[in-house]
């Protein structure tokens, strides 16, 4: 019995966990840190600016900007989950992470990737009511449906989250502490168990992939109604409609596609899914203000009010 509860004991010794970063080029790590220095300090200021200027404008006081602002929070959080200790570990030789730090990567990541799933659903059903039931939209999308619809988003992004750390966070490490990734990525953090963990990879990969697949899925068949919708209405409220749909759909894409990947093959690595994590946590929060702000006349507008008022107001 002693003997039995000392080998458990001596399993679990791992403290911190080593993370191989990107490269082992010192050119090409200053290559990225100059990037993703750029993207980063871009993507965080970019959303910031959407949530000022849609707080600031009563214009876009309805339910698509307060979701979108709440996106925009979401993206700010995931991009900083991981990118500021993946900037500084390209100054230093032996990157590693305590094994709290790093299960507080795993539980971020997830509870953010899991909100922006949900708030992207409610962002299409949003769409869907204003698109194909117009006349009943104000009643429908009131505040206190978009406050319930953040709140779940938030609530199945963190429930999802802890539903993989509690099998984690137990796992038997006991000596291999390589993760070959420049964050603690769940997958290969399994992976290093001392245990067989193909249990846990199915779990994994049904959790999340159900998650992702479910919101995909309802995503694409309520896009589907709405630009059927739209083509059957031939108007310019249909084509405005038309380039709000397509900012929509080319975030919903670029944000699913390298999530489904990961998902359907999670545990077989290739070199290119390490770029993959870097455009999915990094370059993809950079996503909403380049697509909104730039394909978005009503933000636009915004922004050159807000813009016009500051330089009066120095001028003054």
């Amino acid at each position: 019995m002693e003997s039995g509860s000392m080998a458990h004991t001596n399993e679990s010794v791992v403290s911190e966990f080593v993370l191989l970063g990107l490269s082992k080029s010192w050119e090409l790590q200053l290559f990225f840190f100059a990037i993703f220095s750029l993207v980063y300090v871009t993507s965080v200021l970019g959303n910031i600016m959407i949530i000022v200027i849609i707080s600031s404008d009563s214009h876009l006081n309805s339910p698509m900007y307060f979701l979108l602002s709440n996106l925009s929070f979401i993206d700010i959080c995931q991009s900083s989950f991981a990118t500021p200790k993946m900037l500084v570990d390209f100054f230093v030789e032996h990157k590693t992470i305590s094994f709290e730090g790093c299960m507080a990567q795993i539980f971020l990541l997830h509870s953010f990737v899991g909100s922006e799933m949900m708030l992207l659903v409610a962002m299409a059903y949003d769409r869907f009511i204003a698109i194909c039931k117009p006349l009943h939209y104000n009643t429908i999308m009131n505040r206190r449906l978009c406050i319930i619809f953040v709140s779940i988003s938030w609530a199945v992004g963190i429930l999802h989250s802890v539903s993989h750390l509690a099998f984690t966070v137990d796992l038997p490490f006991c000596g291999p502490n390589e993760v070959d990734s420049f964050f603690c990525d769940l997958p290969l953090v399994i992976e290093l168990a001392c245990m067989d963990t193909y249990e846990m990879e199915i779990m994994t990969l049904t959790n999340s992939g159900l998650i992702s697949l479910g919101c995909f899925l309802a995503l694409i068949i309520s896009y589907t109604i709405i630009l059927i919708t739209v083509h059957r209405r031939p108007s310019s409220r249909s084509s405005k409609a038309l380039s709000t749909l397509t900012a929509h759909i080319t975030v919903v894409i670029l944000f699913f596609g390298p999530c489904i990947y990961f998902y359907i093959w999670p545990f077989s690595r290739l070199s290119v899914d390490k770029f993959l994590s870097v455009f999915y946590t990094v370059c993809t929060p950079l996503l909403n203000p380049i697509i909104y702000s730039l394909r978005n006349e009503d933000v636009k507008s915004s922004m050159r009010k807000l813009r016009n008022r500051h330089v009066n107001s120095w001028k003054n």
